[in-house]
């Protein structure tokens, strides 16, 4: 897959140095498949789930989600956010979706 907007992975693992190692597991592993559809995705990584266009991510034992929206004919996957849980709660992203 294509990953864009890598910015918000380095921005975020600077500010939470802890989440930083499997945000960049999450990102090799993204680079080296090709997802056809979101079961795909779940194969891939169970903790996943979906909301309006987005996939949601569980990221570091569910202390971290990365919320992204997928392109599966194009092959690319669009960061949108990468959160806390506390400020995933807030449902912020949602509009996003």
């Amino acid at each position: 897959m294509i990953i864009a907007n890598y910015e918000a992975i380095a921005k975020f693992a600077k500010k939470h140095a802890r989440a930083r190692s499997s945000l960049n597991t999450w990102y090799d592993v993204t680079l080296k498949t090709k997802w056809k559809n979101f079961d795909d995705v779940k194969k891939t990584f169970r903790a996943t789930d979906i909301y309006g266009d987005c996939v949601i991510f569980d990221i570091g034992g569910n202390n971290y989600r990365l919320i992204a929206t997928i392109t599966y004919e194009t092959e690319q996957v669009y960061i949108n956010a990468v959160l806390t849980h506390a400020e995933y709660d807030k449902d912020k992203w949602k509009r996003n979706c």
